[in-house]
């Protein structure tokens, strides 16, 4: 893994242009700092009317950021040049729900068919977080999120069914009213919190054995705080097992040329009335 040669300061165009060339194959945690990142989908024609209607049924699970042209990698309002057969560090490539290959490029999978699906990423609303004051544990812990599968279902399209995935972050009693005001402002990375506290509501026996991720300690004052998770769309799509799925590997997002701000709703309304209502 070559992780020194790109830079944690560089632009979002430079850190694509790094793993481009695999200079960059790790996690994209750190990468140009300041920029958005998202979740990578893709799916054969056939397949990806009934996914985008899934997303739009479940839009905190499934935010959507941008869908390509059929057939094109390219994610014109995201990223301008950018391709995303090459730009992630990592990829899962699935056939019939099964996973048969992680490569550092999907070029040799690539079909005229496929359909790219963009969706939000929670590193937005952490970066939020943190620069509010608010630490996120598992960063901290140098550990990855913890994620929980939940009783709750999804709202199901087509072949497109399943429980929702959860992610944990502990935060001080007192903190929770800003931590939920916060992540409330970026609704396209997952938004508020869908459940503070009790975890058996949910369904969760244990927080110290998650379905994917690492356990987490949590301080004698902390209360477990859940949003809705990235991963539930890979889990409904190996579900549905359809013949070709593609997605990013977990934690090697693709870089956007939008920094995180961009996705502040309140920061956008503000602007907004600012200009009069110009854009």
């Amino acid at each position: 893994m070559h992780t020194a040669t790109v830079r944690a300061d560089n632009d979002a165009a430079d850190a694509r242009r790094g793993i481009r060339s695999c200079l960059h194959t790790g996690p994209t945690r750190g990468l140009a700092p300041g920029f958005a990142q998202a979740n990578l989908v893709v799916l054969p024609q056939a397949d990806a009317l009934d996914f985008l209607r899934f997303c739009v049924r479940n839009p905190g699970l499934c935010p959507l950021l941008e869908v390509t042209d059929t057939g094109s990698p390219h994610p014109h309002g995201l990223a301008g040049g950018a391709d995303l057969r090459t730009d992630l560090p990592r990829y899962r490539v699935f056939r019939d729900g099964r996973c048969v290959d992680e490569p550092t490029d999907i070029r040799k999978y690539w079909r005229s068919d496929l359909v790219a699906i963009l969706l939000g990423c929670s590193f937005t609303f952490e970066w939020a977080l943190a620069s509010a004051g608010l630490p996120v544990a598992h960063q901290d812990q140098r550990k990855n999120v913890p994620m929980y599968v939940t009783d709750r279902l999804c709202v199901s399209a087509g072949p497109f069914h399943g429980p929702m995935v959860v992610s944990m972050r502990p935060f001080p009693q007192h903190d929770i009213a800003r931590v939920t005001e916060i992540t409330a402002r970026f609704p396209a990375m997952h938004g508020a919190p869908v459940h503070v506290g009790d975890p058996s509501v949910l369904g969760i026996a244990d927080l110290d054995a998650p379905d994917f991720g690492d356990p987490l300690s949590l301080g004698a004052d902390e209360v477990p705080v859940f949003w809705a998770c990235g991963v539930t769309p890979q889990a409904v799509v190996q579900n549905a097992c359809p013949s070709l799925a593609i997605f990013h590997a977990p934690g090697h997002m693709f870089i956007t040329d939008l920094s995180h701000d961009s996705f502040d709703c309140h920061a956008r309304a503000t602007r907004s009335r600012q200009s009069g209502g110009r854009p």
